[in-house]
């Protein structure tokens, strides 16, 4: 019952590591606007980080990347300006979630095209082993026959 309470503590733990993110002097007094740059962070990826979005990362690049949408949404912009002013600023990569084009075919197909890559070499690398016959190994001669033996006796 005691490792069990431990488990649950290091669980919630580690899933409250990402609510540290966001610093408390980053916070919006108004509320509706913190809800806002909640919304927006959760849809835009840190630059420097693997596929972690700008609310999750502690990244010195993540904390002025929420600064600035802090003070676009401060400034009067909406939603759709503050994504377009980091989309200008960083490019589609920014977006979790980037619009298909031509610009953003490596992000989309990238991952599925090296796998099918890898997958036909796996497979022609086994038709090829497959097809070769295997040599049957030399039969030992009397030197190594003697040095098996008194290796096995011991």
């Amino acid at each position: 019952m005691r490792s069990l309470k431990g488990l649950l503590c290091l669980l919630a733990l580690l899933f409250a590591f990402p609510a540290l993110a966001v610093e408390p002097s980053e916070i919006l007094p108004d509320p509706a606007l913190e809800a806002r740059a909640r919304e927006i962070g959760r849809a835009l990826r840190c630059v420097v980080c693997q596929n972690q979005a700008i609310d999750d990362s502690n990244a010195e690049v993540a904390r002025d990347m929420r600064r600035a949408v802090r003070e676009r949404l401060t400034a009067g912009d909406s939603n759709a300006d503050v994504m377009a002013y980091m989309v200008a600023r960083y490019g589609d990569y920014v977006l979790l979630k980037p619009p298909f084009k031509a610009g953003t075919l490596v992000l989309w197909l990238g991952a599925p095209l090296l796998l099918l890559v890898a997958g036909g070499a796996l497979l022609l690398a086994a038709r090829r082993r497959r097809n070769q016959p295997i040599a049957a190994p030399k039969p030992l001669d009397e030197e190594e026959r003697r040095r098996l033996d008194a290796l096995l006796k011991g």
